[in-house]
């Protein structure tokens, strides 16, 4: 499970590329080069630590400006023409990030340890198009690769510019998940998951991923993952091997009561342990489960708590397919236990997706995403009334697919 998606991502001198297959053809794709000099002494920029009040990080960060699981992110005005950051000696080799200007289409490059990259300039798409009531500028960035992370070292912006400060919106939501969740083999790994979608689709929400190829529901190692979420959901980073080499076995403990509580929980584990290599109990995912919705219960008093039925794939049964599943009765069993406490609900996932939405290494396509994307945002709408506040932004990168050939 702890396999790369079908992007390639590696720097070259000039410009990064990568390979992305769609319906089994390669998509042309190439990624500018956005690495600049090191400005530390340019006196035509102006510079700002990693720990400026004015950087909203999105996402789990640790002390040190250092991005963990899947999608995480920063946020900020500005005043001024461009926009450069440092990553530090923490940042993946190759990381592919994702970066835009107010509501313009997400861009991507390549960046990696100890680089400096100006991501706006002047010239940038849509950035003489500002109107008044669009102000403070925008800028956003978020980390694409599920197991790769950047540092934050330094933000640059223009000769006496300003960072300003964008406040959160008011709810959250929240998806704690394995690979399905995470995004892996979909274009754009955390950019492309259903995940994603849900949130960006919602639109007025901020929104934590804390998902990663691998990982069990139950505390134990599964796939070369140490530990299960039960445990993992509760540090700061994932169980990456990166993680491993800063913090050993002794992982920071996430801060719940310094970061804005999720309103909204959707969980959707077990896939992992439902493989008989990780040799888990039907027993022991249950009473793990019942035990692991009490902690986010803990954590996030206030919130609804989704609990997503697997689908676990589709087999061939004579001359079609058929969905299979997994801990079918063990899920509805964790619902049943918290039926009366009105803070639990239960998501069937049957009939959404078909054979063809699954990609040929199991996990769903960009479509399969957006499908599971959308009926989870209906639900949403109509079990808690949340609106839909998506208004134009782009929500999932490169998904612009028509014919306009009138005699086709």
């Amino acid at each position: 499970m702890r396999l790369f998606c079908l992007v390639g991502y590696a720097l070259a001198p000039l410009l990064a590329s990568g390979t992305i297959l769609q319906n089994g053809q390669v998509r042309d794709i190439v990624f500018p080069d956005t690495s600049i000099a090191s400005v530390n002494s340019n006196s035509n920029w102006t510079s700002f630590a990693p720990n400026a009040t004015e950087i909203s990080y999105k996402g789990r960060w640790d002390s040190k400006h250092i991005s963990w699981w899947s999608a995480p992110g920063l946020k900020f005005g500005f005043t001024g023409d461009k926009v450069a950051i440092s990553f530090g000696q923490y940042t993946s080799p190759g990381v592919l990030i994702a970066y835009r200007f107010a509501g313009q289409d997400w861009l991507f490059t390549n960046v990696t340890a100890n680089s400096t990259h100006q991501l706006i300039y002047s010239s940038t798409l849509g950035f003489n198009l500002t109107t008044q009531s669009q102000r403070p500028q925008t800028f956003e960035l978020r980390v694409t690769n599920y197991a790769y992370g950047v540092q934050i070292a330094g933000i640059h912006l223009s000769r006496d510019a300003k960072l300003i400060k964008i406040p959160n919106f008011s709810k959250k939501i929240e998806v704690i998940g394995d690979s399905l969740s995470a995004g892996q083999y979909g274009t754009f790994e955390g950019l492309s998951s259903y995940a994603w979608g849900l949130a960006e689709g919602l639109g007025d929400v901020e929104f934590d991923i804390t998902a990663y190829p691998g990982i069990c529901l139950v505390d134990q190692d599964c796939w070369g993952n140490a530990h299960g979420q039960t445990y993992q959901w509760l540090r700061t980073p994932d169980t990456s091997s990166r993680a491993e080499v800063i913090y050993g076995d002794n992982p920071p403990v996430w801060d719940f009561a310094h970061h804005q509580q999720s309103d909204i929980v959707v969980i959707n584990l077990g896939t992992n342990d439902n493989n008989t290599h990780n040799n888990v109990t039907n027993e022991k995912y249950l009473s793990s489960y019942i035990d692991f919705v009490g902690q986010v219960h803990q954590k996030y008093p206030r919130a609804q708590i989704i609990l997503i039925s697997l689908w676990n794939g589709f087999n061939q049964v004579g001359n079609t397919w058929q969905q299979g599943g997994a801990f079918v009765e063990e899920i509805q069993q964790v619902y049943a236990h918290y039926n009366n406490s009105g803070f639990v609900h239960y998501f069937n996932t049957t009939g959404i997706l078909q054979h063809n939405d699954i990609g040929p290494q199991y996990h769903p396509t960009d479509v399969g995403h957006v499908k599971l994307a959308s009926h989870l945002m209906q639900y949403i709408k109509l079990k808690f009334d949340w609106v839909f506040g998506a208004t134009g932004p782009e929500v999932q990168a490169d998904t612009l697919y028509w014919n306009d050939e009138p005699n086709y």
